[in-house]
This record gives structure tokens, C-alpha cells and sequence, in this order.
């Protein structure tokens, strides 16, 4: 099943995507948001709520970031050993890790499938990297590898923009990652029971419908259990949360010369099973 938030009539909702439609679940789940949803009881009988709800055309809904303010949004930084790679052949000085190298988004930082990626007056560095979302489901600290499967609600695509001068002002990056609406998230989450655990997923991203990236989940360096365990160490991760996973080779930044998203360009991340998203480029007003 796929699932999304979405705004229709000046409401903020979520609901199951059918065909040409979404169907409205907040009155039959008696929820207000996905996260919700994904957290109660009710998340179970999905499939036997859509009938009780009411569809509505995509064409007529504005797309909301699949989770629209998630409590926490990790991210896994050169978790793709061609990216690594690339980012040394670039001039970064990164050493590989015993543990996965993370950072934290907020969820103002996001922006949702056909809505704009905003490229800040601060910086004209704003780079692409095509990603896999997960999404919990079920909460826990301290969550051990063999069970983390167990902890995902579904899978998403995320452009995990990148203002790169200011994430190379220090060895903390995460300022360049926060800039309002530079985080694509959507078009919706695809549930975990459709998409085998481990599978490897293509992902590819289009830059004006050019690939700029290709490569699969199987490259990654720390796979998806080995994230939530991590993750899960530090703090609790609840439902809704949102880890990203990770991007292949094929940034801007490594290219010689570097290229960077610019206003009017339109970029695509497509993964294999789960959907594309899509985003316009438009300079901050």
C-alpha cells in the first residue's frame, strides 16, 4: 500500500493512494496525521479503512513531505563506498568508520514531491543526492540488528539537498543540510510488507531528465538494521521518525567542474518498487 499526507480544501490529512486517487483515512483511522496512524492500532487494518474512506483526486491535493514534522530526521553521511570514494577524490579528508557517520535534518528543512527545492540567497551550492527513506513504525531504544526489520513502516524517496559551502564551512556538516524546503520527501511511503526485507531497490537521479546518479541500496557501507540499531543507541526513535540512508556517486560537488542546482532546473529521484519523486528548482524570495 501506499500512503501519504496531503492538504485538500485548506485541511491537512493523510490517506491510501488508489489509482488516480487518495483515499481519506483520518476519519475512519480517527487520527489527525500519518505518524498517527502509523503508531496506533489501527494501522494493522489499513486495507479493510479504505473502504470506509473517501477518495479524493490527486490532481485536486497539494503533496505534503510524506511525514510532515517528524520528530527526528537521520541522516547517514557517505554510506556508499563510491561516494566516499568520490568525496576523496574531491579533496575531503574523511576517514572510514567503525560506526555510521549521522547528522539530524529538521523537519522545516523538508519540502514535498512537486513542490519546490529552494535553492537559499546565502549560497548558489546547492547539490543533489538521491536517497532511500525509511520510516519507523514501531518504536525502541537500544533496537538489535536482527529484529530492526521489524521497526519499519515503509520506504520513501528523499533528495537529501545539500547547501555545500556551508556544510564544508566545519567538519559538522549539518549546516548545510538544515536550509528551509532543500529536503524533498515523497510522493508517498510504500509499506514495508510489499518490499522484501534487504532487497536491493535502483535508484537513480535525473538532473532536466539527465541521470546524474545510478546505483542500488545493496552498495551501502551500514545497511538499514545496522542504521536503526545505531541510531536507536542514541536516542528513541517513535513512529514517524525518518532515517535516510544514504547517497550513491554522482553529486555535484566531485564533478570537475562542480555543478549545482540552479533555479528553473527540475530534478527527479527515482528508486525501484516505491515511486519518483519530483522537484522544481526556485531561488528563495
Amino acid at each position: 500500500m501506499k500512503l501519504m499526507s496531503f492538504s485538500h480544501s485548506g485541511r491537512e490529512s493523510f490517506g491510501a493512494v488508489v489509482d488516480d486517487t487518495v483515499v481519506d483515512l483520518s476519519e475512519a483511522a480517527g487520527v489527525d496525521t500519518l505518524a498517527e496512524f502509523i503508531a496506533g492500532d489501527k494501522y494493522a487494518d489499513r486495507e479493510a479503512l479504505v473502504a470506509q474512506g473517501t477518495p479524493i483526486a490527486l490532481g485536486e491535493i497539494t503533496y505534503l513531505p510524506v511525514i510532515p514534522k517528524p520528530e527526528k530526521i537521520v541522516a547517514s553521511v557517505r554510506n556508499y563506498m563510491d561516494h566516499h570514494q568520490e568525496a576523496l577524490a574531491a579533496g575531503l579528508k574523511r576517514e572510514l568508520s567503525d560506526f555510521p557517520p549521522i547528522f539530524l535534518r529538521v523537519w522545516r528543512s523538508q519540502t514535498a514531491h512537486e513542490a519546490a527545492i529552494v535553492r537559499p540567497n546565502a549560497s548558489e551550492t546547492l547539490d543533489w543526492e538521491g536517497e532511500l527513506a525509511v520510516i519507523i513504525g514501531r518504536g525502541g531504544r537500544d533496537i538489535p540488528v536482527d529484529s530492526a526489520w521489524e521497526h519499519v513502516a515503509g520506504y520513501s524517496c528523499y533528495n537529501d539537498g545539500s547547501v555545500r559551502e556551508f556544510q564544508f564551512h566545519a567538519k559538522q556538516i549539518a549546516a548545510g543540510k538544515n536550509f528551509e524546503a532543500t529536503g524533498g520527501f515523497g510522493p508517498w511511503m510504500v509499506t514495508a510488507d510489499e518490499i522484501e526485507p534487504g532487497r536491493r531497490l535502483k535508484l537513480e537521479t535525473r538532473l532536466n531528465d539527465e541521470v546524474v546518479q545510478s546505483g542500488d541500496t545493496g552498495q551501502m557501507i551500514f545497511d538499514i538494521p545496522q542504521l536503526i540499531n545505531y541510531a536507536s543507541t542514541i536516542f528513541t526513535l517513535t513512529p514517524g521518525d525518518v532515517i535516510i540512508t544514504g547517497t550513491p556517486s554522482g553529486v555535484g560537488f566531485s564533478r570537475k567542474p562542480p555543478r549545482y542546482m540552479k533555479p528553473g532546473d527540475v530534478v527527479e529521484v527515482e528508486i525501484e518498487a516505491v515511486g519518483t519523486l519530483r522537484n522544481p528548482i526556485e531561488a528563495q524570495k
